[in-house]
């Protein structure tokens, strides 16, 4: 049964023609054993709230050829904690402003350090992008002052910032069907402030966007192993879950064109710890059924550094690439998304590969192109791709040559299964060949 209240306006961004909203308690399906498979989508976005919501602009940033948008609720700059392992720098400058904490200036001009170096996607790309930014004010978990400094970085990039502080809210992703009072911090950090932040949030990424569903889900939940998108398949070594989850509108299923919407938990909100309360109160579904949108749910879990199981953004687990290409959660999540159809296999800006093992054809050569040799499988560690000259290494990390699909570590142990699609162009084919 279905249960109806009666909310405040929406902003007018969202397109909806009523004064009031109604928001309908659908409970998520019960998630159904599958795999990620490709579907017709159309443009690819990234949301969180918290330690996902700093994972949120780490993914745009790193990826900005791929997430056209982005929406975040109650975090800091792009790598405000500057890979302080100790984690003091995340807490006290970049939650707390007890430590002095880097500027939005300096923050960006390392950003295009990064890009120019081939970490990171151009920054122009991130010009003109729509970020819906969420704070309330009885939020004292991540300070005001931290959350205006992303909202200036991404201004001074050239993205359209919609930056809502208006609401009382606690830290917490804020939603019509959270079970939380407004400006409470508590489990499951899902709160209710008598207005819909989704419908504001699609409705600036979109452009507009149409009345969430009133009735039972249509869609599916896949649960699928996240494991075979972890370089070296061991999910819980990079503190991510085993299972990750998909919801998918029949809509989408049934081959109609779709957007993509990588949503993100915060700390202490995985499905580990607080079931599926994230998926079924973060009110996405609903909008996902009546605007063909899939919405991907990636799964942090609890680890040694990480007894929260927060998302990576300060370093630990000594993954120093953790906020750019080749980061180990970055590249799972990407990975992801490439399985669903939502980025090319081909990055924007591919790393530089080894000045002993390049690749002869351009990056921009379509997976798709037609091969001129009839396709070949390889299935091998990355160092003997490398040395055969099907993939390249650079920082430690290795890249299918042409693709650029990341493939994990540079070592004897790693083991990936490729296949040429072209001349000197190979594409990550494990379970394919």
């Amino acid at each position: 049964m279905k249960i109806k209240r009666t909310l405040l306006p929406l902003l007018a961004a969202v397109g909806l023609a009523t004064a009031t909203v109604t928001a309908a308690v659908a409970a998520v399906p019960s998630p159904t054993a599958g795999s990620l498979t490709r579907y017709g989508i159309s443009s690819s976005y990234v949301s969180g709230v918290s330690s996902g919501g700093y994972m949120a602009n780490q993914l745009h940033v790193a990826y900005s050829g791929t997430f056209v948008g982005a929406g975040i609720f109650t975090a800091g700059p792009y790598d405000c904690a500057q890979g302080d392992t100790t984690a003091s720098t995340a807490q006290y400058a970049c939650m707390a402003t007890y430590q002095t904490r880097k500027t939005p200036a300096q923050l960006e001009q390392e950003t295009r350090d990064r890009a120019a170096q081939g970490r990171l996607d151009p920054v122009a790309n991130l010009s003109g992008d729509p970020v819906y930014l969420y704070h309330g004010t009885s939020d004292t978990t991540v300070a005001a002052a931290v959350n205006d400094d992303l909202a200036t970085y991404y201004r001074d990039f050239g993205a359209s910032v919609t930056y809502d502080k208006s609401s009382s809210a606690g830290h917490a992703w804020v939603s019509p069907l959270g079970p939380v009072s407004c400006s409470t911090t508590a489990s499951p950090y899902l709160n209710n402030c008598g207005n819909d932040p989704e419908g504001a949030m699609l409705g600036h990424l979109f452009g507009s966007v149409t009345a969430p569903s009133q009735s039972a889900l249509t869609g599916k939940l896949i649960q699928f192993d996240q494991r075979s998108y972890v370089a070296g398949g061991d999910a819980s070594a990079i503190s991510m879950g085993n299972d990750g989850f998909a919801y998918v509108p029949r809509s989408c299923d049934a081959g109609s064109s779709c957007k993509l919407m990588v949503a993100l938990h915060g700390c202490k909100q995985s499905y580990g710890t607080i079931g599926n309360t994230f998926m079924d109160k973060a009110y996405l579904n609903e909008y996902a059924d009546t605007n063909n949108m899939i919405v991907l749910y990636p799964q942090a879990t609890t680890a040694s550094g990480n007894p929260n199981g927060c998302w990576n953004w300060w370093g630990y687990g000594g993954d120093t690439n953790y906020a750019t290409h080749g980061g180990k959660q970055i590249e799972a999540i990407m990975g992801m998304v490439r399985a669903l159809g939502g980025a090319t296999a081909t990055p924007t800006t591919s790393p530089t590969p080894s000045p002993t093992v390049s690749p002869t054809v351009s990056p921009t050569v379509s997976p798709t192109a037609t091969p001129t040799t009839p396709p070949v499988c390889a299935t091998a560690s990355n160092y003997a791709h490398t040395t055969a000259g099907r993939a390249h290494q650079s920082g430690g990390y290795t890249y299918a040559n042409g693709s650029n699909d990341a493939m994990g570590l540079w070592n004897t142990f790693t083991t990936h299964t490729l296949k040429q699609t072209g001349s000197n162009y190979w594409v990550l084919a494990d379970g394919q060949c």
